[in-house]
């Protein structure tokens, strides 16, 4: 499954500004600080976020085709505000949902299995 696209923009120019308020402090959620490959535009995404044995899982719930997504891929990583914390991510790899749940730890483990999002994006911690 994927949530449509109008969804996508709705996100970005209404529900993501709020979000960003609390997304870096409350569970499952992170906010993903990346800089535009083309840009140089510095940027906040909020996501929500699952924690992994060497660094995070992100369900790509609007598919792969997101501008955050190509941002770090071509940077090769990024910064992420978690529980009040900012750490450096980096070596995004992009994988189906079922390779990348092995991966998930904690009491969210079973939330990330359920969801019916299709890929993945799994980040280590630097």
């Amino acid at each position: 499954m994927q949530l449509p696209q109008w969804l996508a923009r709705f996100n970005r120019y209404v529900t993501n500004p709020v979000q960003r308020l609390w997304a870096g402090f409350v569970p499952t959620m992170g906010i993903l600080e990346h800089v535009g490959r083309r840009s140089g535009t510095h940027y906040r995404a909020p996501l929500t976020v699952f924690t992994t044995d060497d660094g995070i899982a992100i369900l790509l719930t609007y598919g792969p085709n997101r501008d955050w997504l190509k941002n770090i891929t071509a940077a090769g990583g990024g910064r992420l505000k978690r529980y009040g914390r900012t750490f450096t991510v980096s070596n995004p790899r992009m994988m189906p949902k079922a390779e990348a749940a092995p991966h998930v730890s904690g009491p969210w483990r079973l939330l990330f299995r359920m969801l019916p999002f299709e890929n993945a994006v799994l980040l280590s911690r630097s």
